[in-house]
């Protein structure tokens, strides 16, 4: 399972999304994350909604992330 949460430098609630990604996700799914400013067509997609978190390619959640959603996304991924 892994857990994508697209960010972008230099912003504070995505520091704050990784800090409750990685706490969430520790022991259970694989974190990526990716910078959409490196990407044109993902910049385009997310623009200023960043951050957002998907599991396994399903957007759960964007700006702020709650723990108690993501545990149910990453729950609900796992069948």
């Amino acid at each position: 399972m892994t857990v994508t949460l697209y960010t972008r430098q230099g912003c504070h609630l995505c520091e704050v999304a990784e800090h409750v990604v990685r706490e969430a996700a520790a022991g259970r799914a694989h974190v990526e994350l990716v910078d959409i400013d490196t990407d044109p067509g993902l910049r385009d997609r997310f623009a200023v909604r960043v951050p957002v978190v998907a599991v396994d390619g399903v957007e759960v959640a964007e700006f702020e992330i709650s723990p108690a959603v993501l545990l149910d996304a990453l729950d609900h991924a796992a069948g």
